[in-house]
């Protein structure tokens, strides 16, 4: 494909996947990027000169058909997930909890398992999982959304240990508040209840996410990067910020 090592990144036709696509072909990766946007994901690949494939996680022949279009894989930046709704348990939509669980735990297991006999064979693999910091403390009405990265936190925290002992290595990033299409989503396109959710506060941007991301990937091999929590300055936790006015 290219004698540039090879990066994929999952959900990378908006915010933080496809700020992540840049700053790894800044960084001297050849990108491979996958979403469900083809259009939005192509204009991003032409940008970063890399490969645009379409890529539904939640699909498992679209997994399956991204996982053999790529021939080989240095990195994987499993990115792609989601919330929907922000009720609590009692009131809780079944569907939406599918959707979160099989966007964000079963993609990133599809994604992985896939991609782990190219990582291994690369010599130097690393997986980095983008979590959030609902992965690592409950809050009020967002029980989907918090099992679900809880979920996919466990699932990559296992490999770590599975691994120990092959060339891979793993990182997961927890990121806090993030400016970007994340609330327009949980909230089904509602732009004011999305604009609350950052309102009083200067948020993080997908390019500051993905820039840490790019950090953990270019360390030396030997260094691995555990685990990384970035919030605003605004933010102490899931559950508290400081709002101005």
């Amino acid at each position: 494909m290219t004698d540039r090592p090879t990066a994929v990144v999952t959900g990378a036709s908006s915010g933080i996947g496809a700020a992540t696509a840049r700053a790894l072909a800044g960084a001297g990766f050849h990108v491979v990027l996958g979403a469900r946007r083809v259009d939005r994901l192509e204009a991003v690949a032409k940008e970063v000169d890399g490969t645009a494939l379409r890529l539904d996680v939640t699909d498992k022949a679209s997994a399956a058909a991204f996982v053999e279009a790529v021939p080989e894989c240095r990195l994987l930046v499993n990115n792609a997930g989601g919330a929907k709704g922000l009720e609590p348990v009692e009131e809780a939509d079944e569907d939406d909890w599918r959707w979160m669980f099989e966007a964000n735990v079963i993609g990133t297991l599809r994604l992985t398992q896939g991609l782990l006999p190219k990582l291994r064979a690369s010599g130097d693999g690393h997986i980095i999982t983008v979590t959030s910091i609902a992965a690592l403390a409950p809050y009020d009405n967002g029980a989907g959304y918090t099992g679900a990265k809880h979920a996919q936190a466990m699932l990559h925290r296992t490999l770590r240990g599975e691994l120990l002992g092959q060339p891979i290595r793993l990182t997961e990033i927890c990121p806090g508040m993030v400016e970007t299409e994340f609330s327009l989503v949980r909230f089904e396109g509602d732009r004011e209840k999305a604009d609350n959710v950052y309102r009083g506060l200067t948020p993080l941007s997908a390019e500051d996410v993905a820039d840490v991301i790019a950090f953990a990937a270019t360390r030396p091999s030997h260094v691995n990067l555990d685990q990384i929590t970035l919030m605003p300055r605004a933010q102490a936790s899931a559950s508290r910020a400081h709002r101005e006015g």
